[in-house]
């Protein structure tokens, strides 16, 4: 399982909390691509609820790992 910015914006709208079903679901309806449903799918599946994405990708960056000032724009 890898993921990367692009692979895991396709779940920025997802219906959070979700479990693993509604996740690969939301990624199959918005047409996500082929590699996102297969990062889902590797996921063990032991009924969790996830809250967010970074619940399933620890490394998602934040807000605060980018280095640019949000008031210049």
């Amino acid at each position: 399982m890898y993921w990367t910015l692009e692979l895991a914006s396709y779940l920025e709208d997802a219906p959070w909390p979700a479990a693993k079903d509604e996740l690969i679901d939301f990624a199959i309806r918005t047409g996500a691509p082929l590699e996102v449903v297969e990062n889902l799918q590797e996921i063990e599946d032991e009924g969790d609820i996830y809250e967010s994405i970074e619940e399933i990708w620890p490394d998602y960056p934040s807000k605060d790992d980018f280095f640019f000032n949000e008031d210049e724009y």
